[in-house]
């Protein structure tokens, strides 16, 4: 939303709680539909794929768009700390999806 310029137009603070919030949602729903057996596991590894995706992201369309590298890619601290925080957030959002009750 913020490399298509769709962040400007809603404001950046509410976008991203909004994409937080609906990214949440479809992971939480994706895992509950489908009944996955290890939510925790696999919504942490759809954080840090997630995050590894926008890493990637920012790298490849940062230079075209901007024409210098800028973001994660170019600072090791803010690399570990995309892939942590979106790590946790997995992890929370499988715990919410682990706690709430198995439907038969």
């Amino acid at each position: 939303m913020k490399i298509t310029g769709v962040m400007d137009l809603i404001g950046q603070q509410f976008g991203s709680i909004l994409m937080t919030i609906l990214i949440s949602l479809a992971w939480l729903i994706i895992v509950l539909v489908k009944r996955v057996p290890n939510p925790v596991a696999v919504l942490v590894y759809a954080g840090l794929s997630y995050a590894l995706f926008a890493i990637l992201l920012s790298g490849i369309l940062s230079p075209i768009l901007d024409g210098k590298l800028q973001g994660p890619l170019t600072n090791p601290i803010a690399f570990i700390s995309v892939l942590t925080v979106n790590a946790l957030w997995g992890l929370v959002v499988g715990g919410i999806a682990a706690a709430l009750p198995k439907r038969k």
